[in-house]
């Protein structure tokens, strides 16, 4: 399986023109074309998305939240959600 192209030294955040909306309860994230309602490990991930953080400290993070997962495919899975984002110009790393 080809992975997608990040880095661990990457530090994603929302692109330019992406903000968080919506309520506490029923998160959004705005873009130009429209919104993304987040729930779940999405939501976990890009809240820890804040630009501060490496991906491989967004991974870190995501194993201690996560202990009964494997971390390759913790690993894996954050890099395919947030390469889907970035391809849809919602995130930026």
């Amino acid at each position: 399986m080809n992975l997608p192209y990040i880095l661990d030294s990457s530090r994603p955040k929302l692109a330019a023109g992406c903000r968080w909306g919506g309520t506490e309860e029923s998160p959004v994230v705005l873009f130009p074309e429209g919104a993304i309602r987040v729930r779940g490990t999405g939501r976990k991930i890009l809240e820890l998305c804040d630009g501060t953080r490496s991906f491989s400290e967004l991974v870190g993070r995501l194993q201690q939240l996560y202990t009964n997962a494997s971390p390759s495919q913790i690993r894996e899975d954050a890099a395919l959600f947030l390469q889907q984002l970035h391809e849809k110009r919602i995130l930026d790393y």
